[in-house]
């Protein structure tokens, strides 16, 4: 069993991991970064539909120190942003190994330094890293999280989270229901409908929904002015262009979008066209569910029932942290997310930082990125005797 010693590991190889590893690389203090998959940003290459782009302008997107190019469009398709991850990587030399899994990072109390456990899933050999410094760059979306639906386990058609679909080519004629009305699951629907399904979207709560190009707009004028005061303009922008929704099932939140993203995370969700399906009766909306009977039987909680040869659960994802992490308590908590809020959220004791859990995006992954490199380049200088 090989024990590898270097300042800095990170572990995960998205969008997180690489920005931080960028940020320490631009300060020249040496890392590594441990991705479980093949290959980097594998949720973008692996596990991400065919038509998904940025929700957000490329201004609030990039990495640290490297814009998307000029001929970029200003939301940015996903081979294009891969394109983009690839070309960060190599211009800040990244050193990447992956198929390495790691089983467990702990304390080495003889030491004071990190030791993290690591199985090579292409060699079957196990490694020992020992670092001063550990970044948690597995993020918000390490697992697939479907809820526990009364039936489920005897559904007999198809079902599956939505990081296995990719476009609805297969599913033409089909009755199928998306489950979650964030972006992804607007996006689906929409996406179902045009390959000719008849599609269908469970909105259990309140949601806003906007263009992207409100969104972007409110971005810019958050520069300027207060929340509250964007928030009402998006709303009023939202009403404006859509209406009433009420009466197809969508209730917009009494707090604005802004508001309840800064509160909790929640994101609004950016319409690509779905809403007009609503309207014209191509999607349906149903309330949450309440069982699966006779096989393929859905039951909602308000006494509605309807049959669907498939379901899709954009429902979202869960951290990992727990499973691996095992002094956890310095920084996160029982639910794998850190026990600060944001922007304090980043830093915890004995060397530990998070990055990619701020619920903020890319732009979120960007400031942590920056504070992590940063602060270690600090702590790492402040022992220099002069």
């Amino acid at each position: 069993m090989g024990i590898i010693e270097v300042p800095v590991v990170i572990v995960g190889g998205g969008p997180a991991g690489i920005a931080t590893a960028g940020c320490l690389n631009k300060l020249k203090i040496s890392n590594i970064v441990l991705e479980r998959d093949d290959c980097h940003a594998s949720l973008w290459r692996k596990r991400a539909y065919d038509r998904l782009k940025l929700h957000l302008g490329k201004d609030f997107c990039s990495l640290p120190h490297y814009p998307f190019p000029s001929d970029f469009p200003n939301f940015v398709p996903r081979v294009d942003f891969l394109r983009y991850i690839d070309s960060y990587i190599a211009h800040f030399d990244i050193a990447i190994k992956y198929n390495c899994s790691v089983h467990s990072a702990f304390i080495y109390e003889s030491s004071g330094k990190w030791r993290i456990h690591v199985n090579n899933n292409f060699s079957c050999a196990a490694e020992i890293y020992v670092a001063e410094f550990l970044v948690v760059a597995t993020g918000e979306n390490s697992e697939e999280y479907i809820p526990k639906v009364d039936g489920l386990e005897s559904y007999e058609g198809e079902y599956m989270h939505c990081s296995k679909y990719l476009n609805g080519r297969d599913m033409y004629g089909k009755n199928v229901l998306v489950v979650g009305c964030g972006n992804s699951g607007m996006e689906i629907a929409y996406d179902l409908s045009n390959w000719g399904a008849y599609t269908s979207i469970v909105v259990r709560s309140p949601v806003h929904y906007f263009t992207k190009e409100m969104v972007y707009a409110g971005m810019l004028m958050l520069k300027h002015l207060k929340v509250e005061k964007v928030d009402k303009i998006l709303v009023f922008m939202s009403k404006m262009k859509y209406g009433d929704m009420s009466k197809y099932g969508l209730k917009r939140p009494k707090e604005g979008p802004f508001a309840l993203k800064i509160k909790g995370g929640a994101t609004p969700t950016i319409d690509v066209g779905c809403i007009k399906k609503i309207k014209k009766g191509k999607v349906k909306v149903f309330p949450g569910i309440s069982s699966i009977q006779k096989g393929t039987v859905v039951k909602f909680v308000d006494g509605q029932h309807a049959h669907f040869d498939a379901i899709i659960f954009a429902t979202g994802y869960k951290t990992n942290v727990l499973k691996w992490l095992k002094d956890y308590k310095e920084l996160f908590n029982e639910n794998g997310m850190p026990k600060p809020c944001y922007p304090n959220h980043w830093k915890g004791e004995h060397g530990i930082y998070s990055a990619g859990f701020s619920r903020r995006g890319l732009e979120g992954i960007s400031f942590d990125a920056k504070k992590i490199a940063n602060d270690i380049y600090l702590t790492l200088n402040s022992r220099i005797d002069f």
